[in-house]
């Protein structure tokens, strides 16, 4: 039984090596029983120099009223999600994400364990990004007129560059227009790809804060700790290597911060955040000092908030304070009539960028844009367009420019549904259909698109991507053709 026992240990040591985490692991008085390869790495210290020695005697930065470790032996309770900073053997400064717990065995506290990692670098990379956009913000308000250009490098998009006529992107445009003259929050929610930062952008530039600043945060890209002095600032000691330096709610001041995934904002920092929305204040981490703030919160999800809210991602009061005014974007799905002027904006878009010279697209080409379902909806869309323009030579995108997993829809856009009747498959048949019916309408508007798409009840541009799909332009008038010679040069 104890060669089985040690070979269970042996397996744990080779497993906890392997992680990357930091496992800091001691006794009960505080000594070191086990430290991996992951904490020595990060601290620039070897196993020996650790295992052994009490927790105190590795970083003599810290105390017993600092060191987290101490501080569990002491109240047997885990501290969880915290970030600190400590200076090592080695003199070096680090700064750590992490999470002690307390160890029972027969329920008598018989140790704690430390699990890290290394965020150095990222603290200082954010640091860096919080510090120039003071410099240019501050630039800004010395100058206005001079920074309008740079203005752009925060916020540059506007309604005019949300491409589409569906139903569902015009009444997008008309709410967002609207909304825009207001400071309420505003919660936008759509697929991945759909567009939520262009319509964020826009609502800005449409709005009485245009001049003032435009500052966007992914809530996913920083662990809690980090996020909270990111948004909210830090003053001077209030932790190791802390700073007198202002958040972004305070850099956005007078403008929009958008904060994009709040569904993966940890719960602790949610519920600040509902207290800035609720009386426009702030305390800055370490201060008692209250600051004033007026800056307009516009947030994003890409998943459904309601479910967030179930899934207790997002606090239900929280979700109330944003969800003032709620715009969905539609998936590019639902909104098929629009992948014409979309790859016709792409198309031109690359051209100018790439030095290409591409047309249009062919006819199979159109027919798999149409069937396929774009679960990266516009995004994954216009990476098709930019992947296919980088390899066409000619004046249209063929299947075999596409990326690889659109080409397999290549003669069956369905992706391997059963033929039916004389081994025609449904999307053939639904295309002969099409053809037949454009043909028809044609011939009875004379060749002109605009009496065609009033007989079929769709929009324009679609019917002149069909066309093109189809291979019909040249019953089109003349004079009525925007893929004539006057696109040409």
């Amino acid at each position: 039984m104890d060669n089985q026992l040690a070979g269970y240990d042996w397996c744990l040591d080779l497993v906890l090596n392997q992680v990357d985490q930091g496992i800091h692991i001691v006794d009960c008085e505080g000594l070191t029983i086990f430290y991996n390869q992951t904490a020595a790495e990060v601290e620039g210290l070897q196993p020996s120099d650790v295992i052994g020695k009490h927790v105190l005697q590795v970083y003599p930065s810290l105390t017993l009223e600092t060191s987290s470790i101490m501080k569990v032996l002491a109240s047997g309770k885990p501290i969880l999600n915290q970030q600190q900073t400590i200076v090592g053997r080695n003199g070096r400064i680090i700064t750590i994400h992490y999470s002690t717990i307390p160890l029972y065995r027969d329920g008598k506290l018989v140790g704690a364990c430390d699990m890290s990692r290394d965020i150095t670098k990222i603290k200082e990379l954010s640091e860096q990004v919080m510090d120039l956009q003071v410099e240019l913000l501050g630039t800004k308000n010395a100058n206005r007129e001079k920074s309008k250009a740079k203005e752009a490098q925060f916020a540059q998009y506007t309604f005019n560059d949300i491409m589409g006529s569906h139903e569902a992107i015009v009444r997008l445009k008309v709410m967002g227009q609207k909304v825009a003259a207001s400071s309420s929050p505003v919660l936008v929610t759509g697929e991945t790809g759909a567009g939520k930062e262009l319509v964020v952008q826009a609502i800005h530039n449409a709005s009485n804060r245009r001049n003032g600043p435009f500052i966007a945060q992914n809530c996913a890209a920083f662990p809690a700790t980090l996020l909270e002095s990111i948004l909210f600032g830090t003053v001077k000691g209030s932790f190791t290597g802390a700073e007198n330096r202002p958040g972004l709610f305070e850099l956005a001041d007078g403008g929009t911060l958008f904060l994009d995934e709040i569904n993966s904002m940890p719960m602790e920092l949610q519920g600040k955040l509902l207290r800035v929305l609720q009386d426009g204040n702030l305390r800055r981490v370490g201060d008692t000092h209250v600051r004033e703030v007026d800056t307009r919160i516009i947030t994003c999800t890409n998943v459904d908030p309601e479910e967030a809210v179930r899934n207790k991602e997002l606090r239900i009061d929280l979700y109330y304070r944003l969800n003032v005014v709620s715009l969905r974007i539609a998936p590019l799905r639902e909104r098929k009539s629009d992948i014409p002027c979309l790859v016709d904006h792409f198309i031109h878009m690359y051209n100018a960028r790439l030095g290409c010279q591409v047309d249009g697209i062919s006819e199979e080409v159109g027919a798999i844009f149409d069937t396929y379902t774009w679960p990266g909806n516009v995004r994954e869309l216009q990476h098709a367009i930019e992947h296919a323009m980088n390899i066409a030579a000619g004046p249209l995108i063929a299947v075999e420019h596409l990326p690889e997993h659109l080409r397999q829809y290549a003669g069956n856009p369905h992706g391997g549904a059963s033929g039916l009747d004389a081994g025609k498959s449904l999307p053939a048949i639904l295309k002969q259909v099409e053809r037949a019916t454009l043909i028809q309408a044609l011939e009875r508007s004379g060749g002109n698109i605009s009496r065609t798409a009033l007989y079929l009840g769709i929009p324009r541009q679609t019917i002149q991507y069909k066309l093109k799909v189809h291979g019909l332009m040249d019953r089109v008038r003349s004079s009525d053709s925007v893929y004539g010679k006057e696109r040409t040069h």
